[in-house]
Protein backbone atom coordinates (compact mmCIF):
# COMPACT_ATOMS: atom_id res chain seq x y z
CA UNK A 1 0.00 0.00 0.00
CA UNK A 2 0.98 3.66 -0.31
CA UNK A 3 0.63 4.07 3.22
CA UNK A 4 3.21 1.81 4.05
CA UNK A 5 5.82 2.99 1.48
CA UNK A 6 5.72 6.25 2.60
CA UNK A 7 6.00 5.17 6.05
CA UNK A 8 9.09 3.09 5.53
CA UNK A 9 10.86 6.04 3.35
CA UNK A 10 9.74 8.51 6.05
CA UNK A 11 11.82 5.97 8.94
CA UNK A 12 15.01 5.29 6.22
CA UNK A 13 15.18 8.89 5.73
CA UNK A 14 15.03 9.71 9.94
CA UNK A 15 17.98 7.76 9.65
CA UNK A 16 19.85 10.06 7.63
CA UNK A 17 20.47 12.44 9.51
CA UNK A 18 23.78 14.15 7.09
CA UNK A 19 20.37 14.10 4.24
CA UNK A 20 18.04 16.03 6.67
CA UNK A 21 20.91 18.22 8.39
CA UNK A 22 22.07 19.43 4.48
CA UNK A 23 18.66 19.48 3.37
CA UNK A 24 16.68 20.58 6.29
CA UNK A 25 18.77 22.37 8.73
CA UNK A 26 22.04 24.09 7.09
CA UNK A 27 20.34 26.96 4.54
CA UNK A 28 18.22 28.31 7.37
CA UNK A 29 21.15 28.48 9.76
CA UNK A 30 23.47 30.28 6.89
CA UNK A 31 20.32 32.71 5.89
CA UNK A 32 20.17 34.55 9.48
CA UNK A 33 23.88 34.19 9.89
CA UNK A 34 24.26 36.27 6.32
CA UNK A 35 21.10 38.53 7.61
CA UNK A 36 22.89 39.52 10.81
CA UNK A 37 25.97 40.29 9.35
CA UNK A 38 24.27 42.39 6.56
CA UNK A 39 21.98 44.64 9.17
CA UNK A 40 25.40 45.04 10.94
CA UNK A 41 27.26 46.47 8.39
CA UNK A 42 24.10 48.24 7.01
CA UNK A 43 23.80 50.08 10.87
CA UNK A 44 27.84 50.69 10.31
CA UNK A 45 27.24 52.29 7.09
CA UNK A 46 23.62 53.83 7.62
CA UNK A 47 25.12 57.75 7.02
CA UNK A 48 26.66 56.84 3.89
CA UNK A 49 23.75 55.19 2.52
CA UNK A 50 21.31 57.61 3.73
CA UNK A 51 23.67 60.47 1.96
CA UNK A 52 23.86 58.05 -1.27
CA UNK A 53 20.80 59.05 -3.92
CA UNK A 54 21.89 56.05 -6.08
CA UNK A 55 21.24 53.54 -2.90
CA UNK A 56 18.42 51.34 -4.20
CA UNK A 57 14.97 52.18 -1.84
CA UNK A 58 14.78 48.82 -0.42
CA UNK A 59 18.74 49.38 0.97
CA UNK A 60 17.55 52.86 2.59
CA UNK A 61 14.59 51.69 4.15
CA UNK A 62 16.47 49.45 5.72
CA UNK A 63 18.78 52.02 7.33
CA UNK A 64 15.87 53.52 8.92
CA UNK A 65 16.33 53.49 12.76
CA UNK A 66 12.80 53.20 15.01
CA UNK A 67 9.47 53.27 13.43
CA UNK A 68 7.39 49.80 13.26
CA UNK A 69 8.63 46.32 11.83
CA UNK A 70 5.22 44.70 10.90
CA UNK A 71 6.24 41.09 11.51
CA UNK A 72 3.25 39.27 9.05
CA UNK A 73 4.22 41.65 6.20
CA UNK A 74 7.81 39.99 6.58
CA UNK A 75 6.49 36.15 6.47
CA UNK A 76 4.62 37.34 3.73
CA UNK A 77 7.51 38.39 1.79
CA UNK A 78 9.41 35.36 3.14
CA UNK A 79 6.66 33.34 1.88
CA UNK A 80 7.25 33.99 -1.23
CA UNK A 81 10.99 33.59 -1.09
CA UNK A 82 11.19 30.16 0.20
CA UNK A 83 11.89 28.27 -2.98
CA UNK A 84 14.53 30.45 -3.33
CA UNK A 85 18.24 28.56 -5.30
CA UNK A 86 19.74 27.93 -2.09
CA UNK A 87 16.45 25.98 -0.64
CA UNK A 88 16.11 24.04 -3.90
CA UNK A 89 19.34 23.25 -4.25
CA UNK A 90 19.39 21.85 -0.93
CA UNK A 91 16.40 19.90 -0.65
CA UNK A 92 17.28 18.32 -3.72
CA UNK A 93 20.20 16.74 -1.64
CA UNK A 94 17.51 14.65 0.49
CA UNK A 95 15.17 13.94 -2.98
CA UNK A 96 18.24 12.63 -4.59
CA UNK A 97 18.88 10.38 -1.77
CA UNK A 98 15.33 8.83 -1.64
CA UNK A 99 15.11 8.81 -5.33
CA UNK A 100 18.26 7.13 -6.08
CA UNK A 101 19.58 5.35 -3.42
CA UNK A 102 17.80 1.92 -3.48
CA UNK A 103 20.12 1.93 -6.82
CA UNK A 104 23.11 3.00 -5.25
CA UNK A 105 22.75 0.31 -1.94
CA UNK A 106 20.94 -2.12 -4.52
CA UNK A 107 17.74 -2.62 -2.39
CA UNK A 108 15.34 -2.20 -5.15
CA UNK A 109 15.16 -5.93 -5.53
CA UNK A 110 14.64 -6.90 -1.81
CA UNK A 111 11.23 -4.14 -1.49
CA UNK A 112 9.63 -4.05 -4.78
CA UNK A 113 8.28 -7.33 -4.37
CA UNK A 114 6.18 -5.98 -0.95
CA UNK A 115 4.53 -3.09 -3.36
CA UNK A 116 3.69 -1.83 -6.70
CA UNK A 117 6.18 -0.12 -8.43
CA UNK A 118 3.91 2.89 -8.54
CA UNK A 119 3.45 3.05 -5.10
CA UNK A 120 7.20 2.35 -4.37
CA UNK A 121 7.85 5.53 -6.12
CA UNK A 122 5.16 7.67 -4.91
CA UNK A 123 6.43 6.69 -1.13
CA UNK A 124 9.27 8.90 -2.10
CA UNK A 125 7.46 11.51 -3.43
CA UNK A 126 5.34 11.93 -0.38
CA UNK A 127 8.52 11.73 1.49
CA UNK A 128 9.96 14.62 -0.34
CA UNK A 129 6.95 16.63 0.04
CA UNK A 130 6.89 16.14 3.89
CA UNK A 131 10.55 17.10 3.40
CA UNK A 132 10.32 20.18 1.67
CA UNK A 133 7.69 21.42 3.87
CA UNK A 134 9.97 20.77 6.70
CA UNK A 135 12.60 22.99 4.87
CA UNK A 136 10.40 25.47 4.56
CA UNK A 137 9.12 25.51 8.20
CA UNK A 138 12.76 26.22 9.15
CA UNK A 139 13.10 28.70 6.94
CA UNK A 140 9.76 31.00 8.52
CA UNK A 141 11.65 30.37 11.26
CA UNK A 142 14.79 31.67 10.14
CA UNK A 143 13.21 34.75 8.67
CA UNK A 144 11.62 35.69 11.71
CA UNK A 145 14.82 35.38 14.13
CA UNK A 146 16.17 37.54 11.30
CA UNK A 147 13.34 40.06 11.10
CA UNK A 148 13.77 40.13 15.21
CA UNK A 149 18.06 40.34 15.09
CA UNK A 150 17.10 43.93 12.53
CA UNK A 151 13.68 45.04 14.83
CA UNK A 152 17.13 44.65 17.72
CA UNK A 153 19.59 46.62 15.61
CA UNK A 154 17.66 49.22 14.29
CA UNK A 155 15.50 49.72 17.47
CA UNK A 156 12.30 48.76 15.80
CA UNK A 157 9.36 48.11 16.98
CA UNK A 158 7.73 44.71 16.51
CA UNK A 159 3.59 44.74 15.86
CA UNK A 160 1.97 42.04 14.10
CA UNK A 161 -0.65 43.94 11.46
CA UNK A 162 -1.87 40.05 10.71
CA UNK A 163 -5.03 40.68 8.70
CA UNK A 164 -7.48 38.43 6.34
CA UNK A 165 -6.02 39.52 2.79
CA UNK A 166 -2.07 39.26 4.35
CA UNK A 167 -2.99 35.55 5.69
CA UNK A 168 -4.11 34.33 1.93
CA UNK A 169 -0.94 36.38 0.21
CA UNK A 170 1.08 34.07 2.72
CA UNK A 171 -0.44 30.86 2.37
CA UNK A 172 -0.60 31.22 -1.29
CA UNK A 173 3.44 32.23 -1.77
CA UNK A 174 3.63 29.12 0.95
CA UNK A 175 2.06 26.77 -1.60
CA UNK A 176 3.14 28.01 -4.30
CA UNK A 177 6.81 27.69 -3.09
CA UNK A 178 5.91 23.92 -1.75
CA UNK A 179 4.68 23.94 -5.49
CA UNK A 180 8.24 24.92 -7.15
CA UNK A 181 9.80 23.08 -4.54
CA UNK A 182 7.93 19.76 -5.65
CA UNK A 183 8.23 20.69 -9.49
CA UNK A 184 12.28 21.07 -8.97
CA UNK A 185 12.79 17.32 -7.47
CA UNK A 186 10.95 16.00 -9.94
CA UNK A 187 13.43 16.62 -12.45
CA UNK A 188 15.51 14.62 -10.16
CA UNK A 189 13.00 11.76 -10.01
CA UNK A 190 12.78 10.71 -13.90
CA UNK A 191 17.07 11.43 -13.77
CA UNK A 192 17.33 8.60 -11.04
CA UNK A 193 14.89 6.37 -12.81
CA UNK A 194 16.35 6.17 -16.61
CA UNK A 195 20.68 6.51 -14.85
CA UNK A 196 20.38 4.48 -11.94
CA UNK A 197 22.38 7.56 -10.22
CA UNK A 198 22.96 9.59 -7.65
CA UNK A 199 24.74 11.94 -9.41
CA UNK A 200 22.71 12.45 -12.10
CA UNK A 201 19.21 12.93 -9.97
CA UNK A 202 21.22 15.77 -8.26
CA UNK A 203 23.13 17.56 -11.31
CA UNK A 204 20.47 17.05 -14.15
CA UNK A 205 17.97 19.14 -12.25
CA UNK A 206 20.69 22.11 -11.13
CA UNK A 207 22.06 21.92 -14.66
CA UNK A 208 18.17 22.26 -16.03
CA UNK A 209 17.58 25.04 -13.57
CA UNK A 210 20.71 27.35 -14.89
CA UNK A 211 19.57 26.56 -18.26
CA UNK A 212 15.76 28.26 -17.78
CA UNK A 213 17.39 30.56 -15.71
CA UNK A 214 19.60 32.38 -18.40
CA UNK A 215 16.73 31.10 -21.63
CA UNK A 216 15.41 34.90 -22.07
CA UNK A 217 19.14 35.51 -22.41
CA UNK A 218 19.58 33.56 -25.07
CA UNK A 219 15.67 33.79 -26.93
CA UNK A 220 15.67 37.22 -26.58
CA UNK A 221 18.03 37.73 -30.17
CA UNK A 222 15.57 35.23 -31.49
CA UNK A 223 12.41 38.46 -31.17
CA UNK A 224 11.03 35.81 -28.62
CA UNK A 225 9.79 38.07 -25.39
CA UNK A 226 9.94 36.76 -21.93
CA UNK A 227 6.45 36.56 -22.02
CA UNK A 228 5.66 34.73 -24.57
CA UNK A 229 4.71 30.83 -24.64
CA UNK A 230 7.99 29.24 -25.65
CA UNK A 231 9.89 31.50 -23.13
CA UNK A 232 7.06 30.13 -20.10
CA UNK A 233 6.84 26.49 -21.23
CA UNK A 234 10.72 26.09 -21.30
CA UNK A 235 11.04 28.61 -18.25
CA UNK A 236 8.96 26.85 -14.84
CA UNK A 237 10.83 29.15 -12.50
CA UNK A 238 9.40 32.23 -14.24
CA UNK A 239 6.15 30.78 -14.39
CA UNK A 240 6.38 30.82 -10.69
CA UNK A 241 7.96 34.23 -10.38
CA UNK A 242 4.55 35.48 -12.36
CA UNK A 243 2.21 33.76 -10.13
CA UNK A 244 4.27 34.82 -7.28
CA UNK A 245 3.35 38.63 -8.73
CA UNK A 246 -0.12 37.86 -9.04
CA UNK A 247 -0.86 36.65 -5.53
CA UNK A 248 1.47 39.56 -4.31
CA UNK A 249 -0.96 41.84 -5.71
CA UNK A 250 -0.49 45.84 -5.89
CA UNK A 251 1.95 47.52 -8.96
CA UNK A 252 3.50 43.52 -9.15
CA UNK A 253 0.39 42.15 -10.29
CA UNK A 254 -0.92 45.02 -12.21
CA UNK A 255 2.24 45.45 -14.57
CA UNK A 256 1.72 41.60 -15.47
CA UNK A 257 1.32 40.83 -19.51
CA UNK A 258 -1.69 40.16 -20.55
CA UNK A 259 -2.60 35.93 -20.40
CA UNK A 260 0.69 35.24 -18.34
CA UNK A 261 -1.09 33.80 -15.84
CA UNK A 262 -2.95 30.77 -17.82
CA UNK A 263 0.82 30.33 -19.62
CA UNK A 264 2.82 30.20 -16.31
CA UNK A 265 0.01 27.46 -15.02
CA UNK A 266 -0.20 25.31 -17.55
CA UNK A 267 4.27 25.14 -17.81
CA UNK A 268 4.46 24.69 -14.11
CA UNK A 269 1.77 21.71 -14.26
CA UNK A 270 3.70 20.17 -17.51
CA UNK A 271 7.02 20.57 -16.12
CA UNK A 272 5.40 18.83 -12.43
CA UNK A 273 3.76 16.17 -14.05
CA UNK A 274 5.13 14.96 -16.92
CA UNK A 275 8.77 14.25 -15.39
CA UNK A 276 6.23 12.29 -12.73
CA UNK A 277 4.56 10.55 -15.52
CA UNK A 278 7.99 9.79 -17.57
CA UNK A 279 9.52 8.13 -14.37
CA UNK A 280 6.98 5.99 -13.25
CA UNK A 281 6.23 4.78 -16.84
CA UNK A 282 10.06 3.54 -17.16
CA UNK A 283 9.91 2.71 -13.38
CA UNK A 284 7.37 0.15 -14.21
CA UNK A 285 8.88 -1.40 -17.29
CA UNK A 286 12.70 -1.08 -15.77
CA UNK A 287 14.58 -4.79 -15.26
CA UNK A 288 15.32 -4.66 -11.65
CA UNK A 289 15.99 -8.75 -11.62
CA UNK A 290 19.87 -8.11 -11.15
CA UNK A 291 20.26 -4.97 -9.20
Amino acid sequence: MLVDAIRAEGFRLSKNRTALFWSVVFVPIITVAIGAITQFVIKANATALLADKDAPPELREMTVTGGELDMAEALVGAAGNLANPLVLAFVLIGAATLYAGDYRWETWRLISARNSRANLLLGKLGVVAGLSLLAMLFMVVAALVENLIRASIFDRSLVFGATGEAFARFAGQFALSWLRILQFTMMGMLAATVTRSLLAALFVPLVLGVAQFFSPNMLAPMGVMPDAWLSMLINPGASVDAISAAIAGGERAASLPDGIILKAWISLGLWTLLPLAGALAWFRKQDLSKE
